[in-house]
């Protein structure tokens, strides 16, 4: 009764508040001209600072004085962001105060590994805390707005944004987004400490065509609603304050200008409210699509629900034209302005336009102690132990290492893709992170190689920020140095993989293997005879066919961020038993792709008899991946007991208690992602082979067992049907609990009506 009571409490605060709300911005919009509102609607980069797009906006400083100005990105820190509010708030006639926003994609200033990493350790609480901090540096530098979390389902690891995003899966996918907008914005935005996060890309950004970034994207609606949509609408469910649209299409329509997506999806559907901004130019980017010029697509997004045109001005130089010639109604361009306003108010920002831009935080809270080791304690966890034979890791505090690679020593590729505001100088090489670990460890280190000898590659990753030095050496001078290194030594540790901006934006890459030149010194470290152990940085699964024949050990620590080095040596010398699971398939080889875990069975599924020939199958490679979704290593190891099932007749809304036995049969204590999948192998629709439903990470002492217990409920076994809607179907469904997508135990039930 008292839960209930303090429900109707919050909801009728939450009603005065939003009356409360609406009657401002009613009285300020009674005031604003037809200029001003479509000002509203323009959000702007004054470049020079950081750019994350090709397009500078210009006549900032005279547009915002003019009001006509929503909101500037791509600038921080209190000092420089208050005189444009100040412009804002003392010049423009009515005093309304900016928007300021920024990609803050994996932290602000302290670094946090790239959100694929962030998922490999499907820890939620910290990935929520992640956020948290992020937030609090964020508003310390004078932002209220992220543009983040980036919530695309990937399944295809050419395509260079996969970085960014969660992984393939969309159970695990909904639960990391919810966790990173609870970390943003909290329970009231206007604490001064809390964002407006903005979910993106609206929608299926992450399935474009060949990988290709900005390509086209084509689906069926099951296949949107099943896989797809899942963590945006999660995301809305999370009370997200905004959204950003995708540059693609969507059923033959660009997202920005699809009434269907952006209205009756998003809004009509699924109850959003906030803000909608597009992505970089992507009004402007329609043209190139074959909607029309400037004046048409303009008036096409801001009648399919487009709130904010981020750097285009094409509404505020042609919305009013559009307006006058009756293309668009003043209702269209008043309910675009409504929420711009309220997410102003909504942070606070009629109250207090300087509320974020105290210029004595940045010191007490940007890259502190606490913060760094919260990164470093977060690397630890994201980091997939690939392959351990004969149990080469964790390396001995004694004797000597050949640590080589290009990524042994370099600084300013550990951060990763889109750290916008992230100081390379700051972060933690890998032979420094060695050196404070290691103990009496005597290291020799060689670069061995550069990142590629691809001398065009290498002019492209430069274009932006400079960050691949080159060893003008020849490639067997450096191969050389390094063969003389693992002779001398021990264990070889090398640290190999992508540059950092080999993945992200615009960094698409159609093979996906570890460049030649690098192969071609890891070809020769082999040789040495010494134990090979492959440090793997990268911003998208990689083909590491020959790499896992040939090396003693694999760690895949994909971009860790600041204090990446310091993690990696935490692992490498076992003071973190890796506990990182894949949340992306890795093929064997580009030709598999896309690949990923829950696919569909064909009518003709290979089932591993090497000469059958009428099946679905390559004749080159087997079907199956090199890594699996939910694949990781441990120091120790697990083993898992028979399903047991508390009903294997269950019906209607009956609950049904899958457990097992875990039992940590190695050496060391360790963390296990015990993972639980359903399939449903008769439905009036064709289903996946399993989908993820559920998870538990249990600590394990050597020896210890554990039993852990799913509850499994009909709402676990829903599924969108022809005509979108979303229900269970009696009958037979398989329970499978495991260590990963392809190593399960598993039990049967039949559930009725």
């Amino acid at each position: 009764m008292k839960k209930l009571l303090l429900l109707m409490l919050a909801g009728f605060t939450a009603q005065a508040q939003d009356a409360k709300m609406n009657a401002f911005v009613t009285r300020l919009m009674g005031q604003m001209t037809v200029d001003e509102k479509i000002g509203q609607l323009n959000l702007v980069t004054p470049g020079g600072f950081t750019a994350t797009g090709a397009t500078v906006s210009q006549n900032v400083e005279a547009n915002i004085k003019a009001g006509k100005v929503g909101g500037l990105f791509g600038i921080y820190d209190p000092k420089l962001v208050r005189k444009p509010q100040e412009m804002a708030v003392n010049d423009s006639r009515l005093h309304i105060p900016l928007l300021f926003g920024l990609d803050v994609i994996h932290g602000h200033k302290t670094s946090f590994p790239i959100p694929l990493a962030i998922s490999c350790s499907w820890d939620l609480s910290r990935i929520e805390q992640s956020a948290r901090i992020a937030a609090t540096e964020a508003t310390a530098d004078g932002l209220n707005w992220v543009f983040s979390p980036m919530v695309d389902i990937a399944r295809d690891p050419r395509w260079g944004r996969i970085s960014e995003s969660s992984g393939e899966d969309p159970y695990l996918g909904s639960l990391i987004a919810k966790a990173m907008i609870r970390g943003y914005q909290g329970s009231n935005l206007s604490v001064p400490n809390t964002v407006l996060a903005c979910v993106k890309h609206f929608a299926l950004y992450g399935a474009a065509e060949a990988g290709r970034d900005y390509n086209t994207v084509d689906m069926s609606r099951i296949k949107m609603y099943e896989y797809y949509l899942p963590p945006y609408k999660a995301a809305v469910e999370a009370g997200v304050g905004s959204v950003m649209s995708s540059f693609n299409e969507v059923d033959a329509v660009p997202a920005t200008a699809n009434r269907w997506l952006l209205t009756d999806l998003l809004r009509k559907q699924w109850g959003f409210k906030g803000l909608l901004v597009t992505d970089y130019t992507a009004i402007n980017e329609m043209i190139a699509h074959g909607l029309g010029d400037l004046k048409q697509v303009s008036a096409l997004a801001l009648k399919a629900g487009t709130d904010m045109d981020m750097v285009g001005e094409g509404f505020l130089t042609t919305l009013k034209q559009s307006l006058k010639e009756g293309k668009i109604t003043q209702a269209e361009i008043d309910q675009a302005c409504r929420r711009v306003l309220e997410a102003k108010y909504k942070l606070g920002l009629f109250d207090d336009p300087y509320r974020y831009l105290d210029e004595s935080r940045p010191a007490r809270e940007i890259l502190t102690p606490q913060n760094r080791a919260f990164a470093r304690e977060l690397a630890v966890r994201t980091h997939v132990l690939l392959k351990n034979s004969h149990q080469t890791l964790p390396l001995k505090k004694s004797g000597s290492i050949a640590l080589v690679g290009p990524l042994a020593n370099d600084r300013k590729n550990m951060l990763g893709t889109w750290n916008i505001a992230g100081d390379w100088k700051q972060a933690v090489t890998v032979l420094e992170g060695i050196q404070h670990v290691a103990g009496n460890v005597t290291v020799k280190y060689a670069k061995g190689a550069n990142f590629t000898s691809d001398t065009l590659l290498i002019r492209r990753l430069n274009a932006q920020n400079g960050l691949v030095d080159v060893d003008p050496r020849p490639t067997q001078v450096l191969i050389d140095e390094a063969v003389q290194a693992a002779q001398q030594s021990d264990v070889v540790v090398a640290v190999i993989g992508e540059a950092q901006e080999m993945s992200g934006e615009a960094a698409s890459r159609s093979d996906i293997g570890i460049p030649e030149n690098q192969q071609e010194l890891l070809r020769a470290l082999k040789k040495t005879g010494k134990p090979l152990i492959l440090v793997v940085m990268s911003g998208r699964p990689l083909t590491l066919g020959w790499e896992n024949e040939h090396a003693d050990a694999i760690l895949q620590t994909w971009f860790g961020g600041t204090e990446s080095g310091h993690a990696i040596a935490d692992v490498l010398f076992g003071n973190y038993n890796p506990s990182g699971k894949l949340t992306a398939t890795f093929p064997r080889n580009v030709g598999q792709i896309p690949i990923y875990y829950n696919h569909k069975n064909t009518g003709r599924p290979y089932q591993g008899v090497l000469l059958d020939k009428f099946k679905s199958r390559y004749l080159d490679v087997p079907n199956d991946p090199l890594f699996p979704f939910g694949y990781g290593l441990s120091y120790t190891t697990f083993t898992y007991s028979p399903v047991t099932l508390s009903k294997t007749r269950p019906k209607g809304n009956d609950q049904v208690e899958a457990t097992v036995t875990v039992t940590n049969s190695g050496s060391v204590a360790g963390e296990e992602t015990v993972q639980l999948y359903i399939t449903d192998p008769v439905a009036s629709v064709t289903r996946s082979v399993k989908d993820l439903k559920g998870f538990q990470k249990v600590f394990l002492q050597p020896g210890e067992s554990r039993k852990v217990t799913f509850t499994v409920t009909p709402e676990q076994l829903k599924f969108y049907h022809s005509d979108l809607s979303y229900d269970w179907e009696p009958g037979e469904f398989q329970v499978h609990i495991g260590t990963n997508s392809a190593e399960v135990k598993s039990a049967g039930m039949n559930w009725g009506r």
